[in-house]
């Protein structure tokens, strides 16, 4: 009884649709996190006889038999729509209006790309992220540079005051980089995803120029999942995840029945 199995691989379906749900959830205060979405595909089906084939000598079927077989996962893909923008009144909390990612030198001296602005200052005056991340290209501040006085354009250009002057110097320029195919990047972790040849290479810019996204000093993007779209979505993968166990069950019982035939 092949309801048995596409019942099954519903059930399967569904607990990995809950199981990218949960990761969305669990991620909603997590500064520029995207949220993914499942896409699932139909199986084979058998067909056991053909649209089209000849009825009689004049006349054809206007359709055939085929008998699915059930549903697998075929992607998950992050949504890159907008974030709402938080004010948090911190010098070194950016947020990209519009499209675009800053880009951060690994350890390993590979490049990852975030959308996540809480950068910070390490001991060296090198502008990195949470992680100790690099932002690139490096930005780093003088010496005897004042901390409160650190301005950022939306442009990008960073310039900063120094003790003993009030004349603002430059000390560098901030690039965000866009992709052609931004969902075909690879999560890493971390807040941070990396190229593959599916999302295509990365193209820099200035912020604000050429379609890229400006900067907004003293703001962080949160994260763009919705509460009440993803509680709507869970329940209805709850309800579906009830079903096809309720088909298995259905499947069992007419096995039993027959079963239990006699002549």
């Amino acid at each position: 009884m092949r309801s048995l199995w596409t019942a099954a691989s519903g059930m399967v379906g569904q607990q990995f649709n809950i199981d990218t749900i949960a990761n969305n959830l669990s991620n909603v205060n997590t500064a520029g996190y995207k949220k993914s979405r499942p896409d699932f595909e139909d199986l084979l089906y058998q067909t056991i006889r053909s649209a089209g084939t000849p009825a009689t000598r004049d006349t054809l079927l206007p359709t055939g038999i085929q008998v699915g077989h059930g549903v697998r996962p075929a992607a998950t893909q992050k949504m890159y729509s907008q974030g709402s923008l938080q004010n948090t009144g911190n010098t070194l909390d950016l947020a990209i209006e519009g499209e675009g990612f800053f880009r951060v030198q690994l350890y390993d001296g590979t490049f990852g790309y975030t959308r996540d602005g809480t950068f910070k200052i390490d001991s060296k005056g090198q502008i990195v992220n949470s992680n100790g991340y690099k932002l690139t290209p490096e930005i780093i501040m003088p010496a005897d540079f004042i901390f409160s006085d650190i301005s950022i354009s939306q442009d990008g250009l960073v310039s900063v005051k120094v003790a003993g002057n009030d004349t603002p110097i430059e000390v560098g320029q901030i690039q965000v980089y866009r992709f052609v195919n931004p969902a075909g990047l690879k999560n890493i972790g971390q807040n941070l995803v990396k190229i593959t040849a599916a999302s295509g290479p990365s193209v820099g810019g200035r912020p604000g120029f050429f379609g890229m996204g400006k900067l907004q000093q003293g703001f962080l993007e949160m994260s763009n999942v919705q509460i009440v779209e993803e509680m709507v979505n869970m329940i209805v993968a709850q309800r579906a995840y009830e079903l096809n166990s309720r088909a298995i069950t259905t499947s069992d019982s007419m096995l039993a029945t027959a079963n239990s035939l006699k002549r």
